[in-house]
């Protein structure tokens, strides 16, 4: 039997985030598995831009590897109290073209944020906008990493003990609804 696939989606573009390192720490919690950085650095959505296809290739690329993966994990960071414009502008280029592709998608949503609330006001909104696409959210406490800039290490790994164990229970769960 091949290994789940995972499809990692940071709502920030930095290489260097720590919505990126969280969604990495969660994939290595989960084990073996086969894992993709997914890209959602797409024009911002207009709808004079729609080709015959609906959307810019690389937006079709990015729904193929939803369909493809057995569960998404979503990065949700804080950008002004609210869901970064780049995660949001890639849900509206699939909501154009694809949207069976997340439906019924197992889905776990966390979040990595310098503030004190670790991030909150955009982990609701992003389950709020992922709602009308029908994902299956993998729930449990939830995943909101404060201070974010001192919780990782050099290596990008989470550091506190807390931190872990809930991205750990969560990515069992994760395993337990696709198996």
């Amino acid at each position: 039997m091949s290994e789940p696939n995972l499809l990692l989606i940071s709502g920030s573009l930095r290489k260097a985030s720590y919505n990126r390192a969280l969604l990495r720490e969660a994939a290595q919690s989960f084990g073996p598995a086969d894992v993709t950085e997914a890209d959602i650095t797409f024009p911002i959505y207009n709808g004079d831009d729609e080709d015959a296809d609906g959307a810019p290739k690389s937006v079709h690329r990015f729904a193929e590897q939803i369909r493809k993966a057995d569960a998404l994990l979503i990065g949700s960071p804080e950008y002004n109290k609210g869901i970064s414009g780049a995660l949001k502008n890639a849900l509206d280029w699939l909501s154009r073209i694809d949207m069976p592709a997340l439906r019924h998608k197992p889905t776990v949503v966390m979040s990595a944020a310098a503030g004190r609330t670790g991030g909150e006001t955009a982990l609701f909104m992003t389950l709020s906008c992922l709602s009308q696409f029908q994902v299956h959210f993998v729930f449990g406490p939830a995943i909101m990493v404060a201070d974010a800039s001192n919780q990782f290490d050099e290596n990008g790994r989470l550091t506190s003990e807390t931190y872990q164990k809930l991205v750990h229970e969560r990515m069992e769960a994760l395993r337990e609804t696709i198996a």
